[in-house]
């Protein structure tokens, strides 16, 4: 069987919803209690895609304005990243070009940026009423900046978490050369 090991990294704004959907994907539990994240926190999972065991280095990026230029030092070396947005937020995707511009300083990143998965979260919060980034729209804006998959997700109901993860983690066993 084949190993794999790969960095990815998770940014956007505070308060999207990047730390419950890392918590959800690795213990598979919804919680609201989580504090703000303070820097950057790492986790790690094992899975396995196509008989391939995947060892994924999340590292979970503070959104809030302070902690933005830390992105580009700690995403070297990283394989792939998801840009998430809350989808009650009409300005938390509008950053999306300000982020990749950000990733665009790291050292290992200027010549070809990673693969960046496009994530929408919060998505019960349509049933309720509170969405303002339809799909069409976010699905352009990641088409215009180059994202190369777009998902929408719910950490409370479970929808499309491990989608998410498994993705990411195809498209760099892809880009590897290792599917």
């Amino acid at each position: 069987m084949k190993y794999a090991r790969y960095k990815m990294c998770i940014f956007g704004d505070g308060g999207v919803g990047k730390t419950t959907l890392i918590n959800r994907y690795i213990s598979g539990k919804y919680s609201e209690d989580f504090k703000m994240t303070i820097g950057v926190d790492f986790y790690t999972k094992n899975v396995e895609i196509d008989n391939i065991k995947v060892s994924l280095q999340i590292w979970d990026f503070a959104g809030e304005q302070q902690f933005k230029n830390l992105l580009p030092n700690y995403v070297i070396g990283a394989s792939g990243g998801i840009f998430m947005y809350d989808i009650s937020r009409f300005y938390s995707i509008t950053h999306l070009e300000d982020w990749l511009k950000l990733l665009d300083k790291a050292p290992d990143k200027q010549a070809q940026r990673m693969p960046i998965l496009l994530v929408g979260g919060k998505k019960d919060l349509s049933s309720e009423g509170k969405r303002v980034v339809e799909s069409s729209y976010a699905f352009e804006e990641g088409r215009k900046f180059g994202v190369f998959e777009y998902f929408e997700c719910s950490s409370k109901t479970g929808e499309n978490v491990e989608e998410v993860f498994y993705c990411i983690a195809k498209k760099m066993l892809e880009i590897s050369g290792i599917l």
